[in-house]
């Protein structure tokens, strides 16, 4: 493969260099910040030696080259654009300046929960493992090396508050050393634990009487929120910045995080934590009842749609929701659903792979289905499916048809972050349920995408 025909055709096609705002890559994509969107031209993007798909995301154009041969496209094309090599961080933040509002908060969850994923992942795990193990030794409930391990297993999940509020304080540029103070001071001994809370009436929750009595603070911890703990660290983020610019620098040290942390402790008591926990009950309550609605309806909702609210980018909100759900009611029953979807959509692209007669069609869509099977779906999406619409349509269906058997066998996992075939390690209680989920959206998928595909 010639690379640098590559990047040259890439660069015209894309409008030259006065279209371009930054670009980077990851692991597989060339990934663009444009100008102006009206001057590519997709359809011959796609046909760049060497291209495998075209899509956008996030504000970003991103083209699928792939692993081992994105980088050498990538170095000829800033060459010839005469541009600056840049991280994935810069185009993120580059391309979210140009998103709406309501893009770039849904964005902000997804920067927020992704990168404590392997902390939930972990603990998940654990407890799949944990109850696997019970199930083939019930004594072992009663062992010292079941408590110490049950132990390490719930640690993230009692700790939450304080992962989201590091996470936050980094998403929203503040100290992540505050931001986990924040944190610590929502989940303190001293307050009434949350999950005590339900079982008292509002005389026996305790109060402290503040500011010479002109106002009270209920004494009432957030351990399993989620939302009041992003909106408690970004009050917390801007003062700290606000702080920063107007105190003197050489009392900044001791004043800003004084001030940062007293002023965002009240308020986070006050009124963020009453507030937003309400909040927080309200679309957890939501979420619960719509992946519940009666014969599975729900579920085949949710499943239906999942993937267009991939391609429309706003599915990093799901985070904030599993996370939710996990600490809530300490089961995860969005993400089978969520994994129906991401089969299906990998189902739709392999039936593609192997009917197809054009070897380029092949080449792209088999290895991403397999992605989509190991729950990443863009590749199959953006690059396969969306350009055979009964393929994308195919792959939703058999998304709705999986969710549809996941809520009606109320499959649950033990963590989020993990879908398609490695999510059988965190649903360890119901794993035939869960083969039998990804059996239905799969054969669905596959069967409608084989018979309305056509050359």
């Amino acid at each position: 493969m010639d690379y640098g025909k590559a990047a040259k055709a890439v660069y015209e096609q894309i409008g030259g260099r006065d279209n371009i705002i930054s670009a980077a890559h990851c692991a597989t994509r060339l990934r663009l910040v444009i100008a102006d969107n009206s001057k590519c031209d997709k359809t011959r993007l796609e046909e760049i030696d060497g291209v495998k798909g075209v899509f956008e995301a996030s504000g970003q154009l991103q083209i699928i080259f792939g692993t081992g041969t994105v980088n050498k496209v990538y170095d000829e094309f800033i060459c010839l654009a005469g541009i600056k090599e840049m991280g994935t961080q810069e185009v993120k933040q580059a391309a979210a300046s140009r998103q709406n509002v309501a893009k770039r908060a849904i964005k902000t969850l997804g920067d927020i929960f992704v990168p404590i994923i392997p902390a939930i992942v972990a603990s998940g795990l654990l407890m799949g493992v944990l109850e696997g193990l019970c199930n083939v030794w019930p004594d072992m409930a009663n062992s010292g090396t079941y408590t110490v391990i049950h132990l390490f297993s719930n640690a993230a999940f009692v700790f939450l508050p304080i992962l989201i509020a590091i996470s936050a304080a980094k998403t929203f540029g503040g100290n992540i050393y505050l931001g986990a103070v924040i944190g610590m001071i929502m989940i303190h001994s001293g307050l009434i634990n949350a999950w005590n809370v339900a079982g008292m009436s509002a005389a026996e929750i305790p109060k402290a009487s503040v500011w010479f009595g002109l106002y009270e603070v209920s004494l009432v911890g957030y351990q399993g929120h989620v939302i009041p703990v992003v909106i408690a660290v970004w009050f917390m983020s801007t003062l700290e910045k606000k702080l920063h610019k107007i105190v003197p620098e050489i009392i900044d040290l001791f004043v800003t995080p004084l001030v940062t942390v007293l002023a965002t402790g009240y308020i986070t008591l006050t009124i963020i934590g009453p507030v937003f926990s309400t909040v927080e009950n309200y679309v957890l309550s939501g979420a619960q009842k719509l992946i519940t609605l009666p014969f599975g309806l729900g579920g085949m909702i949710v499943g239906g749609f999942y993937a267009p609210t991939v391609v429309a980018g706003v599915h990093h909100m799901y985070n904030a929701i599993e996370a939710g759900l996990l600490s809530s009611i300490g089961v995860n029953t969005w993400m089978p659903i969520a994994t129906a979807a991401n089969v299906a959509q990998g189902a739709a692209a392999l039936a593609i792979a192997v009917k197809t007669r054009n070897k380029k069609t092949k080449s792209m869509a088999l290895p991403a289905a397999l992605s989509a099977m190991l729950g990443i779906t863009e590749p199959a999406i953006f690059g396969v499916n969306i350009r055979f619409i009964t393929a994308f349509a195919s792959g939703c269906i058999g998304g709705a048809c999986g969710g549809l058997v996941a809520s009606l066998l109320h499959v649950g996992a033990t963590a989020y972050g993990i879908t398609g075939l490695f999510g059988f390690l965190i649903t360890t209680s119901c794993t035939a349920a869960y083969a039998l989920v990804m059996a239905v959206a799969a054969g669905v998928a596959f069967a409608l995408s084989w018979v309305l595909y056509k050359e």
